[in-house]
C-alpha cells in the first residue's frame, strides 16, 4: 500500500497530472450490488477469491505470497513473553497486535484458507467455506496493511458470503485465461521496496490488471496514476517471475460488480521522448521520501 501513500503526496500528485486520463464513457448494469457496508473488506476477499479463481483456469500461474502469511509473520515477531507483554497498556491502539490469542486467531484463519484452497484448486468448486476463507483472510490483511486488527476477526456476515457468491458467478473467463504468461500478486523486484513494498493484483501476458469491487463503473484519476506507478516500477525493476521475452503494453482495470475489463494501451498514455526524465524524478523522490535508493 505504500505506492498508494506515494501518489497521495501532494508533488507527486501534481507531478502526476502530465498524465491524461483517455476518455471513459463506458455504461453498463450494475450486475452484483453491494449487500452490506464492508466495502473493504469484501473487496479484499474478492481478490484473493479472483485470484483463486485465476489458479483454477491457469494451472501453470505464478503465485505469490499471500498478504496474510506476511500479516502473520508481523504477528509472530509481536509475541512477547509474559513478564513483557503484561507492559503493554491495555488501552494502547496498538495492544491487539501483541494478544496471543489475536496471533493464535490468525494462525488458525490461516492454516484453514489454505486447506480449503488447496481443496477448491483440486475440484474447481466453489462453496460457503471457500466464501468465509477469504472474507477472513481479508481480515488478517488488515493487519499488514493499516497494522490494526479487525474487531470481528474470526467472524463473517453471511451476505457478505452472498456478495461474494454473486460476484465470481459473473466473472467471464476469458478476460483471465493467459496466453501466455500469468502472475498473482505480482512484485516490481528492488523497485517494490523504493516505495517501501508495492505489489499489484495480476499480470495476464501483457497487461498489469488492478481489481476494483465498487458500486460506480468509473476511471478515477487515483486508479489511473496507480496504474502508471505500477508501471513505472516495472521499468525500474521488472516484473518477478515475468520472462524475459514478455513486456507489458496494457495497464487494465476489472470492476467486479460490473464484470467489465477496461484495457489502457501504454503508448496511448506515456511520451517516449519524456519519460525516461519521469523515471529519474521518481526514483530520486521515493528516495528522498523512504530513504531507500537503487
Amino acid at each position: 500500500m505504500s505506492l498508494t501513500s506515494f501518489l497521495k503526496i501532494k508533488d507527486v500528485e501534481e507531478a502526476f497530472k502530465q498524465f491524461k486520463m483517455p476518455p471513459f464513457k463506458i455504461q453498463a448494469e450494475l450486475l452484483a450490488p453491494p449487500l452490506t457496508n464492508h466495502y473493504a473488506l469484501v473487496g479484499t476477499a474478492f481478490d484473493y477469491l479472483l485470484r483463486f479463481y485465476i489458479k483454477c483456469i491457469n494451472p501453470n500461474v505464478i503465485e505469490k505470497e499471500w498478504v496474510s502469511e506476511v500479516a502473520l509473520r508481523r504477528l509472530e515477531m509481536r509475541q512477547l513473553p509474559p513478564e513483557l507483554s503484561e507492559r503493554i497498556p491495555k488501552d494502547s491502539p496498538d495492544s491487539a497486535l501483541y494478544d496471543p490469542a489475536v496471533y493464535k486467531k490468525a494462525e488458525g484463519i490461516v492454516e484453514d484458507a489454505k486447506k480449503v484452497y488447496s481443496e477448491y484448486i483440486k475440484k474447481g468448486i466453489t462453496s460457503s467455506d471457500l466464501f468465509k476463507a477469504v472474507l477472513l483472510l481479508a481480515q488478517v490483511d488488515v493487519i499488514y496493511r493499516a497494522e490494526i486488527v479487525d474487531e470481528n476477526l474470526g467472524n463473517v456476515d453471511q451476505e457478505d458470503i452472498k456478495d461474494l457468491r454473486n460476484l465470481i458467478s459473473i466473472v467471464k473467463p476469458e478476460y483471465f485465461k493467459a496466453k501466455e504468461i500469468c502472475i498473482l500478486n505480482p512484485t516490481f523486484g528492488k523497485a517494490s521496496q523504493l516505495v517501501r513494498g508495492a505489489d499489484c493484483d495480476l499480470v495476464i501476458d501483457d497487461a498489469i490488471i488492478d481489481i476494483k469491487t465498487t458500486k460506480k463503473l468509473e476511471l478515477m484519476k487515483r486508479y489511473f496514476d496507480q496504474l502508471i506507478g505500477y508501471y513505472i516500477l516495472y521499468k525500474i525493476g521488472g516484473i518477478d517471475g515475468m520472462l524475459s521475452n514478455c513486456g507489458i503494453k496494457r495497464l487494465g482495470i476489472y470492476s467486479s460488480r460490473y464484470a467489465y475489463l477496461h484495457f489502457i494501451d501504454v503508448q496511448d498514455i506515456i511520451r517516449e521522448d519524456t519519460f525516461p526524465n519521469f523515471i529519474e524524478w521518481f526514483k530520486k523522490r521515493a528516495s528522498e521520501e523512504y530513504g531507500l535508493h537503487i
